[in-house]
């Protein structure tokens, strides 16, 4: 398997926010469901580049993505070791970690 990156604001949206569809077409639900969960199914490792973003991702929207990937039934220890995190402030893998641990 290869490794890729997710430019999120070049592949799905420059200001990601909310958490469910209802909340609109840039929704965590919609990136998770519709972006990364395919390329989880045909990439190992996977780098999700937020760097690029127009304002900061909100929590419930990084909850929603990476909590719900162990809520739809992905390992915890396969997502903490093969998702790699980018962005301008480095704290989102922090966060994407927790949110991965607590779920």
């Amino acid at each position: 398997m290869d490794m890729i990156t997710i430019d999120v604001a070049k592949t799905f949206s420059r200001t990601p926010f909310g958490r469910y569809r209802t909340d609109g077409d840039d929704s965590a639900e919609r990136f998770r469901d519709d972006i990364l969960i395919p390329e989880l199914g045909r990439n190992e490792d996977i780098t999700i580049d937020f760097s690029k973003v127009a304002l900061g991702v909100g929590s419930s929207f990084l909850e929603e993505v990476f909590g719900g990937l162990i809520r739809k039934g992905f390992e915890k220890r396969q997502l903490i070791n093969h998702l790699v995190i980018k962005d301008k402030m480095g704290f989102y893998n922090k966060q994407v970690k927790h949110f991965i641990e607590v779920a």
